[in-house]
């Protein structure tokens, strides 16, 4: 009895260092040309970049150039300079990485390997090869309301929807937002906004950083007298930066912009202008739950020189479960020649829970 209980304390005070020793001796290895050696799981290689999943420092980002030496004796998927991809370990020798697939042993230098990535990323990687329509689709969902009874009597509903559908060649992007409030004002209920702002884009890669798009909004503002706004244009877009945690990209091009307002006593009338917009498009995630989303457009009018108009949007998206989040948006939209007796500056702010969703 004493011998069972002496082994059972060992082998509980020391099976930690049993099952890491054990890890790191089926673990990948990085050796890096300082010296140093990082220990995990390699999760993948892309262009400047190799990511190795660690047991006590998490996930780690080294860059490729500076990797000396790689083992791996889980089998990857290595991309290879002819196209070809192969399920093999990795071995280094003499300066070059020993690519071990069944169908025999070549030997490659670090920089002619394309890419590497593990089983769940090649999963990833092949579904974004020939996805159906309704394959790929993430968004959120949100509706909000608020109220006041007693002294004051009002009443505001929101709701919004964001969706994006990305593949290796496109990226196809929804948006829809609204606003109604009422107040009451002098024993009678009257609205004190009424917005709605929706509309569709999509991006067309050309390169690894240049990228075409087109896009069309439509916008219903009662406030300023706006009965729709239609606007479709298209141009290039250039990707500034990109890294695990977010993206910046540059956009420009032409539109065409349709807006009818109806300022009653007086009669309605639509104004026709081609423009001239840039912008630019930022991602950016915080921490592994929070998320910045921000877009500028600056829409310089053509056909009535010194015109313009202003889009501004920017929100921040909390996960607090797996479908559900907490949202902060603000929208803003300038126009410098409103209809007279109007605002040129309309903002749009909201707040509450949403739905997020996933294909």
């Amino acid at each position: 009895m004493l011998r069972l209980c002496m082994t059972y304390l060992f082998k509980s005070r020391f099976l930690p260092l049993w099952f890491i020793a054990g890890f790191l001796l089926q673990a990948d290895q990085i050796q890096m040309k300082n010296g140093d050696r990082v220990t995990g799981s390699i999760i993948k290689k892309d262009a400047t970049t190799l990511t190795i999943k660690t047991v006590l420092f998490g996930t780690v980002t080294l860059p490729w150039a500076e990797v000396e030496s790689v083992k791996a004796d889980t089998p990857l998927s290595v991309v290879l300079p002819d196209g070809r991809t192969l399920s093999a370990t990795l071995a280094t020798s003499e300066g070059k990485v020993e690519v071990l697939a069944k169908s025999g042993t070549q030997s490659v230098a670090p920089a002619e390997i394309v890419a590497l990535r593990n089983a769940a990323e090649q999963r990833a990687y092949e579904r974004l090869l020939n996805p159906t329509w309704l394959d790929l689709w993430a968004g959120n969902a949100a509706i909000g309301w608020a109220g006041t009874r007693g002294n004051a009597r009002t009443a505001t509903f929101t709701t919004s929807l964001g969706a994006a559908r990305q593949t290796n060649r496109d990226k196809t992007s929804l948006y829809f937002n609204a606003i109604r409030a009422s107040a009451l004002l002098g024993g009678s209920n009257q609205q004190t906004a009424q917005a709605v702002r929706g509309g569709w884009g999509y991006n067309r890669n050309v390169s690894s950083r240049m990228f075409v798009n087109t896009f069309n909004d439509w916008e219903y503002d009662r406030f300023q007298n706006l009965d729709l706004r239609t606007v479709l244009g298209g141009g290039l877009g250039y990707m500034a930066w990109k890294s695990e945690r977010g993206r910046l990209d540059l956009v420009g091009g032409a539109a065409w912009n349709r807006e009818k307002f109806d300022p009653a006593p007086k009669p309605a009338f639509v104004r026709n202008s081609a423009e001239a917009y840039w912008g630019d498009d930022f991602i950016y995630r915080l921490n592994a739950r929070t998320s910045l989303r921000q877009s500028f457009r600056m829409f310089n009018n053509l056909t009535n020189t010194g015109a313009y108009r202003v889009n501004f949007d920017v929100g921040a998206q909390t996960q607090l479960l797996k479908w559900l989040t907490w949202n902060v948006s603000a929208s803003n939209r300038y126009l410098s020649n409103p209809v007279q007796g109007r605002l040129k500056n309309d903002f749009l702010y909201t707040t509450g829970f949403g739905i997020s969703f996933a294909r």
